[in-house]
């Protein structure tokens, strides 16, 4: 049993409340639980409770056992004082207050529903990786809906925290880190922390300067580690001539990463890095302010064609340097631009609308994450066979959150569809292992 079935317990009621005393015989009226804290400090704020012949109006801490006030130290912390009750499954220690009076304690052991625990106990102890597999689909479609919107929010949340720490870092310059962030999209994932300590090492004001798109693929690729090697052919042994005297000019050797930080193995040649950062060359050569451009589109349809821009003609018959393929025309492709709008730009919008109180820009990344077609991936396909097909990009990004952020850190009393599993309806829903 966990701290947070406590909480969950507390929260909703869910124990019987006949005859209720604390453990030192005082009788206890609820007549407001509180509200769940999830900052540091006491578990529920604002609770209103008679204890004996006296109205209170406090906080209300949680723990497993009572014992745990004291591993936690709440006894030397100020901020406990205000703790007018202490929830807990079972005293195992008197609690008392940092001036010695005794701390009021509800026990909650033998006041709750036996399949209410065991419905809990199985849901946190199933072997699905989304632990509600077998009861899912029992589970109103409205409360799914409600989770998944919840899941997306928390998600755009996240990501806005990210630009925001990103935007700290280089001082309040929103096109600095535009570039940044979209350089860390470029990676795919597993070139993404390359492509993030190139855009450091080379940075947008720097881009700027340059008035030839090669001059910026020179820059971008010796500065990646891609341009050490001796031999080559005409195209890369003009970058390499280019990349000497620009990397003299403004001196960033020191900052070169080597070729071995990226990540060929087992991806596909139109995701390798080589044409990626052509594909990021002729982004950054041809929008110049990136972020100005990006938060000013009109629509959907300008924000695509925002990433249409052509790589140098080297990069119509090569993957990377020195081999040619039959395949021609490497400019990105419809679904990788969509993976870029989805990670890269819905997130900046969402941070631009926290930092600068402008809630059109998150309207507008909402009905454009509706308007883009779902995600297909392992994760996508899991809610798929529970029947829970995304329609939209909305759906999908929610699914994916859900999937990585509760059920794989077996948040189930944090989803309001897991709630609706744990709740005393007589008929508790079960979970049976794999």
């Amino acid at each position: 049993m966990q701290e947070s079935f406590i909480q969950h317990l507390w929260s909703l009621q869910y124990f019987d409340k006949t005859n209720l005393l604390t453990t030192h015989g005082e009788q206890v009226e609820i007549f407001e639980p509180g509200q769940l804290n999830r900052d540091a400090g006491p578990d529920f704020s604002n609770a209103r409770l008679r204890i004996g012949d006296i109205q209170w109006v406090g906080n209300v801490e949680i723990h497993l056992n009572s014992s745990g006030w004291y591993e936690h130290h709440h006894e030397a912390d100020a901020s406990y004082d205000t703790v007018i009750l202490h929830v807990v499954w079972k005293e195992d220690k008197p609690v008392a207050r940092r001036d010695g009076s005794r701390m009021p304690t509800l026990e909650l052991r033998g006041r709750v529903n036996e399949g209410l625990i065991r419905s809990y106990r199985q849901l946190i102890g199933s072997s699905f990786s989304i632990p509600c597999q077998n009861t899912f689909p029992q589970v109103e479609r409205i409360r799914k809906q409600d989770m998944l919107g919840k899941a997306l929010v928390h998600r755009l949340q996240r990501k806005a925290d990210e630009v925001i720490s990103l935007l700290h870092t280089n001082g309040g310059n929103w096109e600095e880190t535009t570039y940044q962030w979209l350089a860390h999209a470029f990676g795919f994932k597993i070139n993404a922390e390359p492509f993030l300590q190139l855009a450091r090492a080379v940075p947008q004001r720097l881009i700027w300067k340059m008035n030839q798109l090669s001059h910026v693929e020179a820059l971008l690729f010796g500065q990646a580690g891609f341009l050490e090697a001796p031999k080559g052919d005409g195209y890369y042994l003009e970058l390499q001539r280019e990349y000497r005297l620009l990397s003299h000019k403004h001196v960033l050797s020191g900052s070169r990463l080597t070729r071995t930080q990226w990540r060929f193995l087992r991806l596909r040649p139109p995701n390798f890095p080589s044409l990626r950062l052509a594909q990021f060359s002729a982004l950054v050569f041809h929008r110049r302010a990136l972020c100005a451009d990006l938060l000013g589109l009109p629509s959907l349809d300008a924000l695509v064609n925002f990433f249409l821009v052509q790589p140098s003609v080297y990069w119509a018959d090569h993957y990377q340097f020195s081999k040619t393929t039959a395949h021609r025309g490497h400019e990105m492709g419809r679904a990788s631009i969509d993976v870029l709008i989805i990670n890269t730009v819905i997130p900046l919008m969402a941070a631009y609308a926290r930092q600068m109180d402008e809630p059109g820009f998150m309207e507008r990344a909402v009905q454009w994450l509706e308007s883009l077609p779902p995600e297909e991936n392992s994760i996508t396909r899991r809610w798929t066979d529970l029947g829970q097909s995304p329609l939209n990009s909305f759906d999908a990004q929610g699914q994916i959150e859900l999937f990585n952020t509760f059920c794989q850190r077996k948040r189930c009393l944090d989803c309001t569809i897991g709630t609706a599993i744990v709740r005393p309806t007589g008929d508790e829903l079960h979970i049976d292992s794999p």
